[in-house]
């Protein structure tokens, strides 16, 4: 027969067990994949979706996280509502295109802003934006960021340029041996691409200050008059133009407890997501609870409500 001490001790380790267990702290959420859907070649988009990426991981050890690289916001809109992501970065313009939040999506919090840039060779006759009208000229990638601010702006001026659709590693190349007037392009600053750009070949950036009136005027909003700073690129000018706001959006039916996580990641890791990019670092709790029209997902709202507390 059993020994009823030894009984006795084994129901006392396993009571002390279960305690123990239930001490432990929350468990990590069970996910099998996390998809953030990021950008083209050359944008920050890319570069800070895939620092997040790797910033994650650690907190998300069981799951399966890739950076998917994307057009931009129209794209990564599209792709969070077909389920093809559950992360997607877009500015706020694109988001609030309708006039309502995007139905079955959410914000863990405003992150960046990013400035529109229109970038010609230094030698290029182009002075201002309405000269690029009939010249060669890259408007962004397919379902790009860029791609929504410009036909805005383009069609408010009625300035007809020769539009092509090319990432900003690609309109940069094309820029550089001129086979391209100028480059539109909607991003964080310092943008890699035009960053590497400058070190090759001496270029400017385009004054927008009445391209900036022009779209706040219209749109009230997501538009916000800027200057890119001197700082910026190699041997450029400031330049004058217009900012637009970012977000970090998510599926609604995303765990609370995955969306917390990651809400806590991109606000207490900042240094390490956004390093290289200046203005990415301007990402904070005070904020990032700016997100328009969009609601916050409840993860990310239960996260702010303690961090406020």
């Amino acid at each position: 027969m059993l020994d009823r001490r030894a009984l006795l001790r084994g129901l006392a380790a396993l009571g002390l067990g279960a305690a123990a267990a239930g001490c432990s702290g929350p468990r990590t959420p069970e996910l099998e994949k996390l998809v953030m859907l990021t950008g083209p070649p050359g944008a920050v988009f890319r570069e800070l979706g895939a620092s997040l990426v790797s910033a994650l991981r650690p907190h998300l050890p069981t799951t399966t996280i890739t950076a998917r690289e994307t057009g931009s916001s129209v794209d990564n809109l599209q792709l969070l509502r077909e389920g093809a992501g559950q992360l997607g970065l877009a500015s706020i313009d694109a988001v609030e295109s309708s006039g309502e939040a995007p139905a079955g999506l959410s914000a863990i919090g405003r992150v960046y802003d990013s400035f529109l840039h229109l970038v010609v060779l230094d030698d290029s006759p182009i002075k201002s934006f309405a000269d690029i009208d009939g010249r060669t000229v890259s408007l962004g990638a397919p379902g790009s960021s860029t791609g929504f601010t410009s036909d805005r702006l383009l069609s408010l001026t009625g300035v007809k340029p020769i539009a092509r659709q090319m990432s900003q590693a690609a309109g940069a190349d094309a820029l550089a041996d001129r086979s391209l007037d100028a480059m539109l392009t909607l991003t964080g600053i310092p943008t890699p691409a035009i960053t590497d750009l400058a070190g090759k070949r001496a270029i400017r950036l385009v004054s927008l200050k009445s391209e900036a009136a022009l779209l706040a005027d219209h749109y009230a909003g997501p538009y916000v008059a800027a200057t890119i700073p001197t700082t910026t690129y190699a041997h450029v000018p400031p330049c004058e133009t217009v900012a637009v706001p970012n977000l970090l959006l998510t599926r609604d039916d995303l765990g609370d407890d995955v969306v917390r996580i990651v809400t806590e990641t991109v606000f207490t890791e900042v240094s390490a997501i956004t390093k290289g990019h200046p203005e990415a670092s301007h990402i904070n709790v005070r904020t990032g609870i700016a997100t328009g029209i969009v609601p916050l997902h409840p993860g990310a709202a239960g996260w702010f409500r303690d961090v406020k507390r």
